[in-house]
């Protein structure tokens, strides 16, 4: 039987390089965790990597919106955000004991509609949690218009963002704060883990503060929470890292054939202008959610899982009082991302899309 293919795969790097780390850890004795030697080491990385001023080192990329939220001081408040996202973005600002209000989405790039979110700003409004879907960069200019309009504050969730680029900018250095995941499905990653990243210094303080328990030895200043993260992690960042150019290659090779071979078939979103893509994701869109659902049959009797990729519509969650986003609704009920990462083979990437267009070419 062929072996499974799925929607991604994590990336493992050399284990000897991996091991001389956690051997170093073993033979000195050193520090397990509390912000000790290769934390430190990987946030200055990842700072010069992604040419960004402030970079802060957590345990997921949830963990960091919470915090994120909480340092601006967003409490019971109305915080505007998009349907179109995984269920982490929403989770985070339910959680801070915030209230989110949907924006439906641009049908082109899945990312928040700015044309509308002026029309959903009360006087409860305090913040937009905007989200890079896939990598692609939502309005940034139109998003910072209306923020510093209404006085409101923006965070980015820039889960999938990391390494993509705007104006030859990193499209994590925008808005107040922006957020990135580690999780080890991600384009980088830490087996767990995630990041706050904020032009501010101020911001940076106060989320450092709040990433130890809100205190600096035996001297307290506020309430915090404990999203440090272990030298394990971050020694696997250290070594992940050093791939990721050519990880970056070998997505945008397949990404291409891809495209190649499934032009005029499905549906293929166009990377926005400014933007230098990551090819974190290849998404899809079907003609509808039945032929969508036809398609996912066909490939999973060959072993191929590709995954729905956001689905439901957020809007639509039974714990939430309904709020109408039909674009995102329907584009929820027929997206895919198909099958990519650096290990999978070109045959398979033409076996993938022989069988789509078996099914669907006319």
């Amino acid at each position: 039987m062929d072996e499974k293919i799925y929607v991604t795969k994590s990336f493992l790097p050399d284990k000897s390089k991996y091991f001389s780390y956690l051997e170093n850890i073993f033979d000195n004795n050193l520090p397990l965790t509390n912000n000790a030697n290769l934390v430190t080491q990987l946030e200055h990385t990842l700072i010069n990597f992604l040419h960004v001023p402030n970079l802060l080192y957590v345990t997921n990329g949830t963990i960091a919106i919470q915090l994120a939220i909480n340092a601006l001081g967003l409490e019971n408040c109305e915080i505007i955000t998009t349907p179109f996202t995984y269920v982490a973005t929403i989770n985070s600002i339910l959680w801070e004991k915030c209230t989110p209000v949907f924006v439906d989405i641009e049908p082109n790039t899945f990312t928040i509609d700015a044309d509308k979110i002026e029309e959903k700003i009360t006087p409860k409004t305090k913040a937009i949690i905007a989200v890079h879907v896939f990598g692609f960069a939502c309005d940034i200019e139109k998003i910072q218009a209306i923020a510093e309009k209404y006085n409101l504050k923006v965070i980015y969730d820039g889960a999938h963002a990391f390494a993509s680029k705007y104006n030859e900018k990193s499209l994590l250095s925008f808005g107040d704060i922006t957020t990135c995941s580690f999780h080890a499905t991600k384009l980088f990653h830490t087996v767990e883990g995630g990041a706050i990243i904020t032009n501010s210094k101020e911001l940076y303080d106060k989320c450092r503060l709040l990433r130890q328990f809100g205190h600096v030895n035996d001297t307290y200043y506020c309430v915090g929470i404990n999203a440090k993260q272990s030298e394990f992690h971050a020694a696997m960042g250290l070594c992940n890292i050093e791939y990721l150019p050519e990880i970056i290659t070998k997505r945008r090779d397949i990404t291409k054939l891809y495209k190649a071979e499934l032009q005029n078939i499905v549906e293929i979103p166009k990377e926005p202008e400014k933007l230098r893509h990551n090819h974190g994701y290849f998404p899809v869109l079907f003609k509808n959610e039945t032929e969508l659902l036809h398609i996912f049959k066909v490939l999973a009797k060959e072993n191929i899982f590709p995954r729905r990729y956001f689905y439901p519509s957020l809007n639509t969650l039974p714990f939430l009082a309904y709020q109408s986003c039909p674009i995102s609704e329907n584009i929820a009920s027929r997206i895919a991302c198909l099958p990519l990462y650096p290990q999978l083979a070109h045959e398979d990437v033409y076996r993938i899309c022989a069988l789509i267009k078996k099914e669907l070419a006319s």
